[in-house]
C-alpha cells in the first residue's frame, strides 16, 4: 500500500541568494584564478585543507587541524570557464539544485581593476548573517596571505 506522503511531490527549501563583491588589489586575472580554480589555491585561503578528487570534478574541503575537531565537506564542480569563474555545489545541497556557490572574477572596462564575485545561497536570514561573516573571513585570509 502507498502511504499518502509518498505521493506528495519532492519539495525544495526556496533560498536566498547572497552576492558579494570584493576589490582586489591586483589587475592580474592570473593570480586571482590561481586562488580560486584549484585546491591548491584555495587550500591557502578557503580552507585547511582542499583536496581534487574523481579527474578534478569533486573537491573536498577540511576545516581544522588533525589534533582537533574537524569538519569536512564536498563540493562538485558544475561549471568552470578558466579566468572567468568557477562554480560549485556542495554535497548536502544535491536536492536544492540552486543552492551553488560561485567565486567570479569580474573586471572594470573603465579602471581595469578586479573584483571577486562571490554567490552563495542561505536557507534563512540567520544563515544568511553567518555565511556573510563566513565570507568576510575567507576574504580577510585571502588578502593576508596574497595581498589580493
Amino acid at each position: 500500500m502507498v502511504k499518502q506522503h509518498e505521493l506528495l511531490p519532492k519539495t525544495y527549501i526556496t533560498m536566498q541568494k547572497l552576492t558579494i563583491e570584493y576589490p582586489l588589489a591586483t589587475n592580474s586575472i592570473r593570480i586571482v584564478w590561481d586562488m580560486i580554480s584549484n585546491a591548491a589555491g584555495m587550500q591557502k585561503w578557503l580552507a585547511d585543507k582542499v583536496v581534487e578528487e574523481d579527474d578534478n570534478v569533486t573537491m573536498t574541503f577540511t576545516w581544522g587541524q588533525p589534533w582537533t575537531e574537524r569538519d569536512t565537506k564536498q563540493s562538485r564542480i558544475l561549471t568552470k570557464e578558466k579566468f572567468d569563474h568557477i562554480r560549485m555545489m556542495w554535497d548536502y545541497h544535491e536536492d536544492t539544485p540552486e543552492a551553488y556557490w560561485e567565486l567570479r572574477i569580474a573586471q572594470s572596462k573603465e579602471t581595469g581593476s578586479l573584483t571577486l564575485l562571490i554567490t552563495d545561497f542561505a536557507a534563512d536570514d540567520d544563515e544568511a548573517n553567518d555565511l556573510r561573516g563566513i565570507w568576510d573571513d575567507n576574504l580577510e585570509r585571502l588578502h593576508r596571505v596574497s595581498g589580493l
